[in-house]
């Protein structure tokens, strides 16, 4: 092994809007430091962190020429009670899947992301 998964990083325009985003959609922490360039939020273990990008341009979903370089699965209970909540936070939804185990999202800066859950 050469290293260990530090953070997963996603480049925004601004790191503490996105952040409170995920806080709320992921029950999340903040934790402390950061200014208005890095915010990192843990989730589950899982460190999350937001780069402010002043030139950033969100990835297209879905996009045949491949903008979108990864996006992150949220998993879910009860898809029809988690999609009223992510909308309300400031997703917008961009893709319902036809075998019904997953829909795709967008964040408030555009991001996309999934919500999925068990059959």
């Amino acid at each position: 092994m050469v290293g260990q998964l530090r953070s997963v990083v996603l480049d925004c325009p601004d790191p503490s809007e996105l952040a409170s985003f995920y806080e709320k959609l992921l029950g999340a922490q903040r934790l402390a430091g950061g200014d208005d360039t890095w915010v990192v939020i843990v989730a589950n273990g899982t460190r999350l962190a937001f780069q402010r990008s002043d030139d950033y341009r969100p990835p297209t979903f879905p996009d045949p020429h491949g903008s979108q370089q990864f996006h992150l699965d949220v998993l879910v209970e009860d898809v029809e009670k988690a999609e009223p909540r992510v909308l309300e936070l400031g997703a917008r939804l961009l893709q319902k899947d036809n075998d019904d185990t997953f829909r795709v999202y967008a964040d408030p800066v555009g991001h996309p992301f999934c919500l999925v859950w068990l059959s």
